[in-house]
């Protein structure tokens, strides 16, 4: 327990300089200090004990990024004397807690609350790092200071901006369903129903038996394949790290990856995640379509980016591990030159050869605008910058195309949308 001194303490020192001024003898001035430390001192003892009081804290435990909650601390005073309080509880800034410090008055034998409103700025995990209770004293010269034991903790989720297009996507991808009803049969697909047929259906899927029993000609129609399988790859190492606008190039691919995710669940296929740079980090396996966005958005709501490069030898064999033969696998990372020569052009000829692959990149949108430059002579060179850092990149997505991948390389904005349409690509060409 700590005491310390209020800005009323130091005002009654001040009293007594008049009687030094007009007494001016030398023990007057220790005897004022005396009589003011102990009148201090006696202040103090007098106000509650901050260790008595109880606390208990009422806090919403995860919110969406960008939203604003609620929550209380709620203080009970079982003493017999009137506490004066003031409160701090002191949390990361970025858990966006509106008011810090509080000061209130609980009467004997009551309960007071203090409301409390947070509004995250940052992913993930945050904590209440101390909760100090100051109790002063009756004539307010002194307080009483004491750690509270009441941890807070409050997860902020990905905001899943991306959501609003997954009904356009679902549309679509009704849509293919329908012409894979018309088109897509023979090995791998499953009959659905028999309809009457219409000028363009393929004569091949006319069911012949049918069309004597009903005396009118009708096909079969085939249901694209359900429960397929989807294994998204995160690369969290630090080219994920970068900042593109408001965001970092990782939040863009969990963004794309949990809209990826509620599509395939439409579609009735099986997502897993993994997030990976040195090690294996968060996964997700093996959970039912109903939970797994929920899942997904909770497990990589504290991911963050490490200052590591990614072991892409390390990266395939989980994924062999993980998925089996003619699964979709979509890595999520940076189609850098760097990255390549880290491995990741190797690793993608041997996934290619045995699933569909898709790479998946977040493309910085500053870019576009440095090449535009043509000012005065310093945007041209930074033109010219910019401008071979997009033939790399090009160079770099058609050396993943030629071992057989499918690139998608588009700005934080279009990422998720380019990512779904690949997807719905492969669904409407029957390779997923």
């Amino acid at each position: 327990m700590r005491i310390s001194l209020t800005p009323r303490a130091a005002l009654a020192a001040l009293l007594a300089l008049p009687v030094v001024v007009l007494w001016p003898i030398w023990w007057v001035l220790p005897a004022l200090l005396a009589a003011w430390a102990l009148v201090v001192l006696a202040d103090a003892l007098a106000a509650p004990n901050p260790r008595s009081i109880r606390v208990r804290r009422e806090a919403p435990i995860q919110v969406r990024l960008g939203q604003e909650v609620s929550g209380r601390l709620l203080l009970t005073n079982p003493t017999r004397r009137a506490a004066s309080l003031e409160v701090r509880d002191a949390w990361n800034p970025t858990a966006g807690l509106a008011q810090q410090r509080a000061a209130l008055h609980v009467p004997a034998l009551e309960r007071r609350a203090i409301g409390q409103s947070f509004t995250p700025t940052r992913r993930g995990e945050h904590r209440s790092r101390v909760l100090l209770i100051a109790s002063r004293g009756p004539l307010g010269l002194a307080r009483r200071t004491a750690r509270a034991e009441a941890p807070g903790r409050l997860l902020a989720l990905h905001p899943f901006g991306s959501r609003r297009h997954l009904p356009s996507r679902v549309q679509r991808l009704r849509e293919i369903e329908g012409l894979a009803a018309i088109h897509q049969r023979g090995q791998g697909t499953e009959f659905d129903s028999l309809r009457d047929f219409v000028d363009g259906d393929d004569v091949r899927s006319i069911d012949w038996r049918a069309t004597a029993r009903r005396r009118s000609v009708v096909v079969r129609t085939w249901r694209p394949e359900r429960d397929r399988h989807v294994l998204i790859v995160v690369d969290t190492s630090r080219t994920s790290a970068g900042r593109l606008g408001e965001a970092t190039r990782l939040d863009a691919a969990f963004d794309a990856a949990l809209l990826l995710t509620a599509l395939a669940g439409q579609a009735g296929d099986r997502v897993d995640l993994l997030c990976i740079d040195r090690i294996p980090h968060v996964s997700v396996l093996g959970r039912s379509r109903t939970t797994v966005l929920n899942d997904m958005v909770t497990a990589t709501a504290a991911v963050h980016p490490a200052l590591v490069e990614t072991d892409w030898e390390r990266a395939a064999a989980t994924i062999s591990q993980r998925a089996r033969r003619g699964s979709l696998v979509v890595l999520l990372t940076p189609v850098e030159s760097s990255v390549v020569h880290t491995g990741l052009l190797p690793v993608a000829a041997r996934i290619a050869k045995d699933h569909p692959l898709v790479v998946a990149s977040v493309s910085d949108p500053a870019l576009e605008e440095l090449a535009a430059g043509r000012g005065d002579l310093e945007t041209v060179y930074r033109a010219a910058a910019a401008e071979q850092a997009r033939i790399e990149r090009g160079g770099v997505s058609r050396a993943l195309e030629r071992v057989g991948a499918h690139v998608v390389d588009s700005p934080p904005e279009r990422a998720p949308q380019s990512l779904a349409d690949a997807y719905l690509a492969l669904k409407a060409a029957g390779r997923l």
